[in-house]
């Protein structure tokens, strides 16, 4: 019960977090407040890298924005927030199936000075892992709930869901 209280209040909290930078996203004069648009190119991947088969990833719909709100003293980004509207279709390059997936979540990311960071998040995110990169099996995925994702200096990924964990294997929905 206490794990559960305690999974629950964190959850909320992000929530909270998360919540109030949308809110504030805009002002009346119709200004962006420091948020700016996320470009995501399409980028292909080689067969056994992440799936058994190529793929691509490529937006479809993209309106997310970034904002920094805390840098280093050299100007590069300590904390960012992100939200918007994403969908990302995934295409087998050797079969033309496709699969479109929502990866809207809201989040924050902390860098650190290493080139690590994690990734605090709300809502879908679309990512992938190779063989022994992290916490999941080689593959591609959609992550959704309430969950952090790290990435430390040397790549290695871990998710960590506060409470349910929902996982979509994207490599299955295009095999």
């Amino acid at each position: 019960m206490r794990r559960y209280a305690a999974a629950s209040a964190a959850a909320l909290c992000l929530t909270a977090v998360l919540a109030a930078p949308a809110a504030a996203s805009g002002n009346e004069d119709g200004g962006d407040r420091g948020w700016r648009p996320v470009t995501y190119e399409p980028v292909d991947y080689p067969a056994g890298e992440r799936c058994d088969f190529a793929f691509r990833t490529e937006p479809v719909h993209n309106e997310v924005v970034v904002k920094t709100v805390a840098t280093y003293p050299d100007g590069s980004p300590k904390t960012e927030l992100f939200k918007g509207a994403l969908t990302v279709r995934v295409t087998n390059l050797e079969t033309g199936a496709t699969y479109d997936e929502d990866a809207s979540g809201r989040g924050l990311a902390r860098y650190a000075p290493d080139g690590a960071y994690t990734y605090y998040a709300v809502g879908p995110f679309l990512v992938g892992f190779e063989e022994g990169q992290g916490n999941l099996p080689r593959g591609e995925y959609v992550i959704d709930g309430v969950y952090t994702f790290t990435f430390d200096a040397a790549d290695q990924r871990t998710v960590k869901w506060l409470g349910e964990e929902k996982l979509i294997d994207v490599c299955a929905q295009i095999d």
